[in-house]
């Protein structure tokens, strides 16, 4: 599979976790913050791979988001604003199974807006 077919289709996978946290935005008494925490950390993960990818880079089999991004910068790419994303590091794939207890809850609509600006880019990015 070419680069690019392999970018768009883990892109398409990136969107439906962003669509899962958009349908999760009012309703957080029936979808904790554990779960739209684990939708975020997908999304962000899935087109951090499909940058890379574009780029013709081969990822890791990885779900941290710390490595994707250092990755991507020594890889020349401006990654700077995307840093704070890491903070979802902690609701990936390996950590499912443990309680995250949150002091603070989500503010899901910032998420979901914060997610869709890294999706956009990515998608531009990968169009050109």
């Amino acid at each position: 599979m070419k680069n690019l077919e392999h970018a768009d289709m883990i892109m398409k996978l990136a969107y439906e976790d962003w669509n899962a946290l958009k349908g999760m935005k009012d309703t957080e008494r029936l979808f904790s913050d554990g779960i739209f925490g684990f939708h975020a950390q997908q999304a962000i993960e899935k087109a951090l791979k499909a940058w890379l990818c574009h780029l013709g880079k081969e990822y890791p089999k990885t779900h941290d988001i710390r490595l994707l991004l250092m990755l991507l910068s020594s890889s020349g790419e401006k990654i700077d604003s995307y840093w704070p994303l890491v903070e979802y590091n902690i609701y990936a794939v390996q950590s499912r199974y443990e309680y995250i207890a949150e002091n603070e809850p989500f503010k899901r609509p910032q998420v979901i807006q914060q997610i869709e600006r890294l999706l956009n880019k990515i998608k531009k990015i990968i169009s050109n």
